[in-house]
């Protein structure tokens, strides 16, 4: 099974540096997420430019900063210069980041609709062939599409074969990934609640008649945390559940799920402002259930439960943002497929 790893984005490591060291450890991709900062498509570049054989992929890309055909122009220039390796990873981030980073108008008319439409419109756009037959591409290979929220015509499709990826949450957002999409990414889907949360894209994809046509990857973020003291490392994962329960409503009902008091009780204290009590409203069992965290062997032995869910295709090690540098260092040496 692929093993891939999410870079962190908050370091004193260079990301580059770290993608490279990544292939040397025989991970077989590695994404880059993007807030504020950092683009991650630059980066990406980069990254490409000093590697040989490592996959790529962005994890995630918003879909209310750039149109689809920024998206699609974007995915077919980072597949063409890391001579085939790139994958698409869009989502809807978050309200916080949407209106508040980048202005735009969260519910117009609402993130799963803007996602689906830019999903199709994507694809349509790289030339994929479900877009041909939902007649997204003309007979002369121009894509014509008119939605609630896009509408373009006459531009040529650029016949470029890039995966997309969705990570999303909510039943109504994997439907998008059920309907259109090559890949899963999903985040803060409690463990043992993925194979549930999935089967249901599996019936939407059924009821698309998808089922048999698209082997869909599931790329689940693993948040890793490896140190010698484990009550540090569970810490590190704590801090991590307690920044995306409370910054994020979707993330909050995704953890709800199976921990609804105690979402609620970490989304609260965020919400007053007092993060260090809502990293410490993260039990035990939430974060064995949204992390891994321990010793080298001790991660090693939890990454692994997670690999083998039968859902899981490509999981992804996920670096927290809180981590610090010898945790980032000690977690990418200690779950890289080269030390199993």
């Amino acid at each position: 099974m692929p093993t891939d790893l999410l870079l962190p984005q908050v370091t004193d490591h260079d990301t580059t540096d770290l993608a490279v060291h990544a292939e040397e450890l025989d991970y077989d991709g590695v994404w880059l997420g993007e807030l504020w900062g950092e683009s991650s498509v630059v980066r990406l570049t980069d990254i490409a430019a000093h590697t040989d054989t490592v996959g790529i992929g962005t994890a995630i890309l918003n879909v209310f900063s750039r149109s689809p055909a920024v998206l699609a122009m974007t995915a077919a220039t980072l597949d063409e210069v890391s001579d085939g390796r790139f994958r698409l990873g869009v989502g809807t981030s978050t309200r916080k980041a949407v209106e508040d980073l980048h202005g735009a108008t969260w519910d117009d008319p609402n993130p799963i609709r803007r996602a689906h439409e830019t999903i199709a419109l994507v694809k349509a756009f790289l030339g994929d062939r479900e877009a041909v037959e939902r007649g997204a591409i003309d007979a002369d290979g121009r894509v014509d599409y008119d939605g609630e929220v896009f509408a373009v015509q006459d531009f040529p499709a650029l016949d470029v074969d890039v995966p997309v990826y969705h990570a999303a949450l909510g039943r109504a957002n994997r439907r998008v990934v059920a309907r259109l999409c090559d890949g899963w990414i999903p985040h803060n889907v409690p463990f043992p609640d993925l194979q549930e949360s999935f089967d249901y894209i599996d019936e939407q994809m059924r009821a698309a008649g998808r089922d048999g046509e698209v082997d869909l990857d599931v790329a689940p973020y693993v948040p890793a945390a490896v140190s010698d003291d484990p009550a540090a490392a569970r810490d590190t994962i704590r801090g991590h559940v307690a920044y995306y329960v409370g910054s994020g409503r979707g993330y909050q009902e995704a953890v709800a799920g199976r921990f609804p008091e105690e979402a609620e009780a970490v989304a609260e204290a965020w919400r007053e402002g007092d993060r260090r009590a809502a990293s410490a409203a993260v039990t035990d069992e939430m974060v064995e259930a949204l992390g891994v965290a321990g010793t080298p062997d001790e991660a090693r032995e939890q990454f692994r439960a997670v690999a083998d869910i039968d859902v899981v295709t490509r999981p992804m090690v996920t670096i927290p943002g809180n981590a610090d540098d010898e945790t980032v260092e000690r977690t990418i040496e200690a779950l890289a497929p080269s030390r199993e």
